[in-house]
């Protein structure tokens, strides 16, 4: 039982003691009254009667008739006149009257009705004593209604007393209930603090919870930190902080291998002559160079966040463009950068830059190969040239915006043209934690199911993917449904900004109660990262009806997240990227077990993305991870 119902119902108990002790008080005062009122009534009767029947020199017929006519008012239920030998000389009585008091009140609450006594004369000779005994109904009346007004009065002043102890209760409850909450989300992983209540006990105790809030949070904020400069040290260049060749190649792989990524871009800038360069200018300008030029394409993921900046060698960089049709822009803007900035380090140093389009059914081997050979024609051209490999128009431009939406709208419309597949989630003694169930759709009649990649980016530009992701939900219940296995969605970050998007989910997961439990919903790193507060409503719109909430493709900017542990998430799958070859590197492992350690702090399951090889699998078992997907998981399941 709770301690407000425990304080709620020792509060009833007392009120209600309280109107049990006043009302009983209350009657038993009266009775007591009644009862000597009574006997100073039946007294001073007794001596009036007396007193008459004195002055009738003993005639026995004009006594009889004053005690018969006393008698006969109808408040005495016996008058008896006794003569000096003891002899009755007179006596009337008569049955009780009814009272408008129950029964059990009257044998209750009885009431003693004492006679009174009086001598009767006739000068100095005796004529006897006289008895009088008043009914008792009228006193039963008296005490009846009287308790039922004080019942009535008591009452009141209880409902009133116990309107005051509610608010007083209710006063007490709301910082205990805030409380309360505060201790769950440390339980679910989230920091929160309570305003301090005037309440001089609780005020203490609200005080050392939100100490203990500030001390994890900054517990928190600290670990996050050190996984962050782990990242750093693991994945990026000493010198520029950008990722080294490692694992630029392995983002840049991850980016054309997943199931939602899209045509990207390459820019290849190439810092001319580093050796003569190092020999004329001195080591530390040849560092500003470098770091300048590492500054300059680090400005496009600051505005971009899905490109990223490698460094593949001493005088290569790299910057990954998220989407077709870009490089051969972005390659002239970053030259002409360089172009105003570099020269003021040195006259000698000059840039060059390659430029390609990644289409995703192309080699990451050939495409670079291509990038290398648009970077030797620039070299050939002089400084600060630019040279594009292949442009390729951007996705759909052949087509026609118009046309795509309606190819989309009609595949999503058409239970026939839109498909989940399955790509399973294993645990690490082999269950199936869940599927993955990325959406495909047939585009064209008799075409092939397209992934993500080719259609989604149209979507987004045609404000599709809320119905997109709706239709995808529903296919994973009706899924669900027939099978009992727990599916997993993405959902597209330009969902989230559309309420109709986030109305229409809710009807859906309603219609299915039973299978709520069974679904996954992720987002994006990126989507928490650049709308927090969308994602946040988010998963308080899902998380309470059971659905499993979740980032995918995590872990690059996960220290950016200012407000993680508000989040409110159930997983987090770090990127490929991040897992793929972990098992030959010290620096990457601790970097993931720091990360799945300050997300099992905060209740939430890790799991990885993207493995490929048995030895990082097994890398990633022994820092933690819970569960992990790709093509490892395939050959496991």
């Amino acid at each position: 039982m709770s301690l407000i119902r425990q304080i709620r119902l020792l509060l009833l108990g007392v009120v209600l003691l309280a109107i049990a002790g006043g009302v009983t008080v209350n009657l038993l005062s009266a009775r007591d009254a009644l009862q000597t009122q009574l006997r100073l009534k039946n007294s001073d009767n007794a001596q009036s009667l007396a007193l008459a029947l004195s002055q009738q020199h003993g005639e026995a017929q004009l006594m009889e008739l004053l005690m018969a006519a006393q008698f006969d008012t109808g408040f005495y239920r016996r008058v008896k006149l006794v003569r000096p030998d003891g002899a009755v000389a007179f006596e009337r009585s008569g049955p009780s009257t009814p009272t408008a008091a129950p029964d059990w009140f009257a044998n209750l609450l009885a009431i003693e009705s004492e006679p009174g006594i009086a001598q009767v004369s006739d000068g100095w000779r005796a004529l006897g004593h006289l008895e009088v005994v008043s009914h008792v109904s009228y006193a039963y009346d008296d005490l009846w209604h009287g308790g039922l007004r004080a019942a009535g009065w008591m009452a009141v002043v209880g409902i009133a007393a116990a309107l005051l102890a509610g608010v007083a209760v209710q006063r007490i409850r709301r910082p205990l209930d805030a409380t309360v909450e505060q201790a769950q989300a440390l339980v679910d992983g989230r920091y929160i603090t309570v305003e301090e209540p005037r309440i001089q006990e609780l005020q203490r105790l609200v005080a050392a919870m939100n100490g203990m809030v500030q001390r994890m949070r900054k517990l928190f904020e600290a670990q996050t930190a050190q996984a962050e400069a782990l990242r750093r040290q693991a994945h990026a260049d000493a010198l520029t902080g950008v990722a080294h060749r490692a694992h630029f190649m392995e983002r840049l792989q991850a980016l054309l291998r997943r199931e939602d990524g899209a045509d990207a871009g390459l820019v290849l800038v190439r810092l001319s002559k580093l050796a003569e360069v190092n020999l004329s200018l001195g080591r530390e300008t040849t560092d500003r160079a470098l770091i300048a030029l590492a500054n300059t394409l680090q400005a496009y993921p600051e505005h971009a966040p899905d490109c990223f900046v490698g460094r593949l060698n001493g005088s290569d960089f790299a910057l990954a463009l998220p989407a077709a049709g870009m490089a051969a822009e972005t390659a002239e803007s970053i030259a002409a950068a360089l172009r105003s900035s570099l020269p003021t380090l040195g006259p000698a140093l000059q840039a060059h830059l390659g430029a390609v389009e990644l289409p995703r059914d192309t080699g990451i081997g050939a495409l670079m190969a291509q990038a290398d050979l648009a970077l030797a024609r620039a070299e050939s051209r002089g400084p600060f040239a630019v040279e594009v490999a292949n442009e390729a128009p951007a996705n759909g431009a052949a087509t026609g915006e118009r046309a795509w939406r309606a190819q989309i709208v009609g595949a999503i419309s058409d239970g026939h043209h839109a498909r989940l597949v399955e790509f399973p989630v294993v645990e690490r003694k082999g269950a199936l934690s869940h599927l993955e169930c990325p959406l495909r759709l047939q585009l064209a009649a008799d075409g092939p199911f397209e992934p993500a990649a080719r259609w989604l980016p149209l979507a987004a530009r045609a404000r599709l993917t809320g119905q997109v992701d709706s239709h995808a939900v529903k296919l994973a219940l009706a899924a669900i449904s027939r099978d009992g296995r727990p599916r997993g969605v993405n959902i597209a970050a330009a969902s989230l900004a559309d309420g109709a998007f986030a109305a229409h989910l809710r009807h859906v997961l309603h219609d299915a109660p039973r299978l709520q439990h069974k679904l996954w919903l992720e987002v994006a790193e990126s989507a928490a990262v650049e709308q927090f507060e969308l994602v946040q409503e988010f998963g308080r719109l899902v998380r309470p009806l059971g659905v499993r909430f979740g980032l995918e493709h995590a872990g690059q900017r996960l220290s950016q997240i200012e407000r993680l542990f508000e989040l409110g998430l159930d997983y987090v799958k770090l990127d490929a990227a991040l897992c793929a070859g972990v098992a030959a590197n010290a620096v990457a492992r601790e970097f993931v077990r720091t990360t799945t350690a300050l997300l099992h702090a905060l209740s939430v399951q890790v799991q990885a993305e993207g493995v490929i090889e048995d030895d990082d699998a097994q890398a990633l078992w022994a820092c933690g991870i819970d569960a992990i997907t790709g093509p490892w998981a395939r050959l496991a399941g």
